[in-house]
């Protein structure tokens, strides 16, 4: 059985002399996605703790904070025994309401999934440094999935001097190549279907990857053949950078893709070599 904790004074009670800590940071609507990441938290550590907390500051005016999935008791079924639940309250984190000091992503922030969702960055940058000085852990655990975060939480790390090492497992897919995610449960049967452009225009690009022409072209066309899935970006970053990658780029990139489907938005990103 998982231990729960709601408030911060009792969190932080339980974890003294807990030894090596493991933290991973989710909104809850567990999955396999989710519990990859938890039973890579148990290879590396004595103590693991999951967060389970919608942040309000990473979404934006019209986004799915008031529909996002929520079933507290459910999530906790599907953890492992042993692993300590943290499931704070909004006024846990944020008693005065909407903070005043919050962190930049700065210039990457804003480009990407931070163009369509401006100030989503800042958001979840601001409650993850919450959270880590909350649990004070020895590593922390993010998925390849969401590419960009991890960029920035990587970079938040560097930047700050944050005494904790990141840890990064790969995207968890189902059979047919659609990466795991809390919004898939939104789609229609339909939708999940077209939802399988991403993963294929992942696929194409590395079938194609001789040069960010050839993977870029073949990408944007099997998404083209889904006319459904309304296409917000497609690029080949450097992962060192997260810019994207010039013409004459050779190495080893990030492909990211996002689109539409009906009203949930979905993203995934592949490694793709180039040259």
């Amino acid at each position: 059985m998982t231990e729960l904790f709601t408030t911060i004074d009792a969190l932080r009670a339980r974890l003294e002399d807990a030894g090596r800590v493991a933290f991973v940071p989710t909104m809850g609507a567990l999955h396999d996605g989710h519990l990859a990441l938890v039973h890579r938290a148990i290879q590396v550590a004595d103590t693991v703790v999951v967060s389970i907390f919608v942040n309000p500051l990473q979404f934006g005016e019209g986004e799915d904070f008031g529909r996002y999935p929520r079933d507290l008791d459910a999530d906790r079924a599907v953890l492992p025994s042993g692993v300590i639940v943290f499931a704070p309250e909004v006024t846990e984190l944020y008693p005065d309401g909407d903070v005043q000091v919050r962190l930049s992503a700065g210039a990457i922030g804003d480009t990407f999934e931070g163009k369509t969702r401006p100030g989503h960055f800042d958001g979840m940058l601001t409650v993850v440094v919450k959270l880590l000085n909350i649990v004070t852990p020895h590593v922390v655990v993010f998925g390849q999935k969401d590419a960009q975060q991890v960029f920035l939480v990587r970079r938040m790390i560097q930047d700050l001097n944050l005494p904790v090492a990141i840890d990064v497992a790969p995207t968890v897919r189902e059979p047919d190549g659609l990466a795991l995610s809390s919004r898939n449960r939104y789609l229609s049967e339909p939708e999940r279907s077209t939802a399988l452009a991403l993963s294929a225009a992942l696929s194409a690009a590395t079938d194609a990857s001789a040069t960010r022409e050839s993977a870029v072209t073949a990408a944007k066309a099997a998404l083209a053949a889904e006319p459904t899935a309304d296409v917000d970006y497609f690029d080949l970053v450097d992962p060192a950078t997260f810019l994207p990658v010039p013409d004459d780029f050779a190495g080893e990139a990030t492909a990211i893709v996002a689109a539409r489907v009906g009203t949930t938005r979905l993203i995934d990103n592949a490694p793709v070599i180039l040259g």
